[in-house]
């Protein structure tokens, strides 16, 4: 319990300096901030959680991984646009893998032969609704690309896709299993997606300090609701019962 409060306690002050460097400018100082969080709620996550999901813990792990190395970039020597680019597939890989991971906890709580049955109509409104985002968002970082960097926009397209995938199977993981822990993988999804999107705005769109601010705490709830729907089990009761 000591060593949880500890946690916590390093995780609100994390979130506190994140803000502190972001209003003075300091980019680097705001990003390492950040990429402590996710790598603090794994830790939290592996202390207090004994019946720990192996696809959880990949996806935490992965994730924080990939949060470590965006500090990495502020220590390069090599500028050149081609290690960049391998920085950026690289990264975003990790992101890629972690969110597979996560889609493969929500699939364990529901049925597809039972939801295809039952919210046939549902799923093919999320899916028209996913490709639309997917395209603004898609339209949106395009132009900031190099010309001849097909493949970067591929890793992006892939990034969104497995991103609002993952959304839509928390949503509908909810309306199969109606509990407390399918709606807090919910929230904690909802977060991280919106947090991902205003990420986009903060880097291809307005340069501004209050979306980097708003992304973080969408981040940081996210790992929290996160967290603490893998200490609930999946019980199929109504949440408002």
């Amino acid at each position: 319990m000591k060593i949880t409060n500890i946690i916590i306690f390093f995780i609100i002050a994390l979130c506190v300096l994140f803000t502190i460097f972001q209003i003075n400018g300091q980019e680097f100082l705001s990003s390492g901030s950040k990429s402590l969080i996710a790598p603090l709620f794994t830790a939290l996550y592996f202390i207090n959680v004994t019946q720990r999901s192996r696809y959880f813990s990949l996806f935490l792990i992965l994730f924080s991984i990939a949060e470590i190395s965006t500090v990495f970039e502020y220590f390069t020597i090599d500028w050149s646009q081609e290690y960049l680019d391998a920085y950026y597939i690289i990264g975003n890989s990790v992101y890629i893998l972690a969110y597979f991971f996560l889609i493969l906890e929500v699939l364990k709580t529901i049925n597809l032969r039972k939801v295809l049955k039952n919210y046939f109509i549902h799923v093919i409104v999320l899916l028209a609704l996913n490709i639309y985002i997917v395209y603004v968002l898609i339209t949106i970082v395009n132009p900031k690309f190099q010309v001849d960097s097909e493949y970067l926009i591929g890793v992006e397209l892939v990034y969104n896709i497995i991103m609002l995938l993952l959304l839509t199977l928390a949503l509908i993981s909810y309306f199969y299993n109606d509990n407390r822990k399918t709606l807090l993988l919910f929230f904690g999804s909802i977060c991280i997606v919106f947090s991902e999107v205003i990420q986009i705005a903060y880097f291809y769109i307005a340069d501004q300090d209050l979306l980097n601010i708003a992304q973080t705490i969408l981040f940081v709830l996210a790992f929290s609701f996160f967290y603490f729907q893998s200490k609930v089990k999946n019980k199929k009761v109504h949440f408002f019962a």
